[in-house]
């Protein structure tokens, strides 16, 4: 395993330049197509609400699948798990450039799911296996830096590609060919000994998740994502439309800037912690969600949004990477994989969910009531924190 001696080089660590890369391939799937969605419902002569089906069709495996994958990577290996999925997802992917019918398309988007489904919790998976103390914490926030700027990124890829032509897009999977190789004959990371037959694993990988702390953890992720893809994902660019007429070009540029925040943050996510410690830093990202989603409906203008947009983007550029990070502190090496894992599968559901509570309290109440209940949820969280033990390092 390479070890890194100098915290400054961190960043350019070969291992976690390669981690960088699988967290780039993680999320391209679903947010590089998004733009060429209406040119697809056009080209198969289906409704919107139908072509929503690429998007599910890509994401639902990894709900079930997730875990499963944890438990193989952990009983054989992460680059036996790896490797073979981003060739799937790289295939199927690509092979989306020739699908002739809608529905054949939505069966290569499912099989470019399930090769995806392990790649956003084997990446952190990755970086608890590598590194220790203060060097994972920043390591966290480096690979979580990566991800916002490629969610910022990956839409404005997708729609100059889709712009040439909307099969275009599907090129860009290809990309996790070079990647699986250097995972294959580049990645020098440590892999866990089976030592316990599957029985015992399963009981000892059960018995460390169910630990209080890593609860408390999971629930943090369930609501962190009901936020996000609830109440500001889902509904902040209707509040946008709705008070402000604004353009989708200018939504599109006040979500980036918040997704830019939130990498800025993220890089600096050690230092953050070395001052606060790693609990407060978390309570603090909740009340900074509370704060933002409390001030965006008395936003008098556009130019005033961006004040609480840049608070929330502050919150979750701590937020995300901290959960891993502690997470990951309390996981042993020989239950890493698992562990991730189940939080991997966690935040599917509040991504799930979050969209639903959110337009429920939408249906029955207004706009403002949607953040007001996004502001509750992440309340919700600083509570919770305060049952949190300060996790031991290992």
């Amino acid at each position: 395993m390479e070890t890194v001696k100098k915290e400054t080089n961190l960043f350019f660590n070969k291992n976690l330049q390669i981690i960088y890369l699988i967290t780039l391939m993680a999320v391209l799937s679903v947010i590089s197509i998004t733009p060429a969605l209406p040119m697809i419902a056009r080209e198969f002569k289906i409704s919107s609400n139908h072509v929503g089906l690429l998007i599910i069709a890509t994401t639902l495996p990894g709900v079930f699948l997730t875990p499963l994958l944890g438990v193989l990577a952990d009983r054989y290996g992460r680059k036996k798990v790896l490797a073979p999925s981003l060739l799937l997802f790289a295939i199927s992917g690509f092979a989306c450039f020739f699908a002739n019918s809608f529905e054949l398309l939505v069966l290569l988007r499912f099989l470019q799911g399930v090769g995806s489904a392990c790649l956003g919790s084997l990446n952190v998976t990755l970086i608890g296996d590598l590194f220790k103390g203060k060097e994972r914490m920043r390591a966290m926030g480096y690979n979580a830096s990566v991800l916002s700027i490629a969610t910022a990124s990956y839409p404005f890829i997708g729609g100059l590609l889709a712009s040439i032509d909307w099969r275009f897009v599907f090129l860009l999977p290809l990309l996790a060919v070079p990647i699986a190789l250097a995972v294959i004959y580049k990645l020098d990371n440590p892999e866990p000994q089976k030592v316990q037959t599957l029985k015992e694993y399963l009981s000892s990988a059960f018995s460390s998740i169910k630990n209080r702390n890593a609860l408390i953890l999971f629930s943090l992720s369930v609501i962190t994502f009901i936020i996000l893809y609830g109440t500001y994902v889902t509904y902040f660019p209707v509040f946008l439309d709705e008070m402000f007429a604004a353009k989708p070009f200018i939504i599109g540029l006040i979500m980036s800037a918040m997704s830019l925040v939130t990498a800025i943050v993220s890089s600096q996510l050690g230092k953050i912690t070395e001052k606060f410690g790693e609990k407060t830093a978390l309570i603090l990202s909740f009340v900074m969600y509370a704060l933002a989603l409390s001030l965006i409906p008395t936003a008098g203008s556009i130019y005033v949004l961006l004040i609480p947009v840049l608070i929330y983007g502050f919150g979750h550029g701590i937020n995300i990477p901290s959960i891993q990070t502690m997470l990951s502190n309390i996981a042993p090496l020989e239950y890493r994989a698992a562990f991730m894992s189940m939080n991997g599968m966690v935040l599917r559901v509040g991504q799930t969910l979050g969209p639903v509570i959110m337009g429920l309290v939408f249906s029955i109440s207004s706009i403002t009531s949607v953040f007001i209940a996004g502001a509750v949820f992440a309340v919700a969280g600083v509570v919770l924190l305060f049952f949190m033990k300060v996790p031991a390092k290992d």
